[in-house]
């Protein structure tokens, strides 16, 4: 699968293969410098490496090059990590990080973007879930319908921000990987955080109306608006 990729680019392996559920990764080094090789499985992966390629290295890893399902990215190996930030007592710090990062991402580029997935078609399979299950798929269903009728401040979204999908880029600051490629209202984009970095932290007393908090005071966002989102 990557051999292509090596020739073709004159990439050198640097380290063992990583795989997930949507992707094949592989630490390579190109006229020396640390990259990663990353060949997608789905579109969706595809779609954001597009965005990323748009982002231009402005808040997220920047785009080497790229052909279809492969996309030669930098390496952001810093040893820094939003999750340990957390686990060391500043769970607002890294909330605050998050949201510069968004800000960076968010902020206007002189061409337009590449194709992305509205936020209706991302909810998409939520109606007929409503229908066939009730409760709260139909309160979400709900929900997610008022707000996708009076959008407010559209977007390119990452889709899928949080404490994981934002690294330690060293020199250039904290960078975002692994974006979905949405299009929509930009408070969506603040949602994850919530949820993140893991179960035990998301659900600990007080936590999430304090981010909440520190979110809606961080990013400029209506509170009631984010947390209906949520």
């Amino acid at each position: 699968m990557f051999d292509r990729y090596l020739a073709g680019w004159s990439l050198i392996p640097d380290g063992e293969s990583i795989d997930t559920p949507t992707s094949r990764l592989l630490p390579v080094r190109r006229d020396g410098v640390p990259a990663m090789l990353k060949i997608v499985r789905e579109e969706e992966e595809q779609r954001g490496g597009r965005l990323m390629a748009w982002w231009d290295g402005d808040g997220a890893a920047q785009v080497l090059v790229a052909d279809g399902p492969a996309v030669l990215l930098e390496r952001v190996a810093g040893a820094r990590s939003l999750a340990a930030l957390v686990a060391a007592g500043q769970d607002d710090e890294a909330t605050a990080i998050l949201c510069r990062v968004a800000a960076r991402l968010h902020r206007p580029r002189p061409a337009p973007p590449p194709p992305l997935m509205p936020l209706d078609q991302w909810f998409a399979a939520l109606a007929p879930a409503a229908r066939s299950h009730g409760g709260l798929l139909a309160e979400a269903d709900a929900a997610a319908r008022a707000l996708l009728a009076t959008p407010r401040d559209v977007v390119a979204l990452h889709g899928d921000l949080h404490h994981g999908n934002v690294l330690d880029g060293g020199s250039r600051g904290w960078l975002a990987i692994d974006p979905k490629g949405l299009l929509g209202e930009r408070a969506f984009d603040f949602v994850n955080i919530l949820r993140n970095p893991d179960a035990a932290t998301a659900l600990g007393r007080g936590r999430f109306e304090r981010q909440a908090a520190v979110l809606a005071d961080a990013a400029a966002l209506d509170r009631r608006r984010l947390l209906q989102w949520t």
